[in-house]
């Protein structure tokens, strides 16, 4: 089972209402500018902060939106990727 976690350097804020993830630290120097999540993002970067898998961030979106399973799965798959395409995560590993 593949587990996610945040790399470290990066802070979730919020700033005139809006959730912005901004990079602190050595971060600054891997990635510029700022990442503006809605709610569902928010909380999905929350659960990211710990190591994580995608069934339990899957099941938390479940239970917090009261969603369906498979669009919960798809929406947290596509969040990871954005993730991992960014280079924001820790190198994940299999259990």
């Amino acid at each position: 089972m593949e587990k996610i976690k945040l790399k470290n350097g990066f802070l979730l804020r919020e700033i005139a209402g809006e959730n912005v993830v901004v990079p602190v630290d050595e971060a600054r120097e891997l990635f510029r500018g700022m990442i503006q999540l809605n709610g569902v993002g928010a909380f999905l970067w929350k659960l990211c902060s710990e190591e994580t898998t995608i069934e339990q961030m899957t099941q938390a979106l479940v239970e917090q939106y009261d969603v369906e399973k498979r669009k919960a799965e798809c929406d947290v798959k596509n969040f990871v990727a954005q993730l991992k395409q960014k280079g924001l995560l820790e190198e994940s590993f299999e259990e």
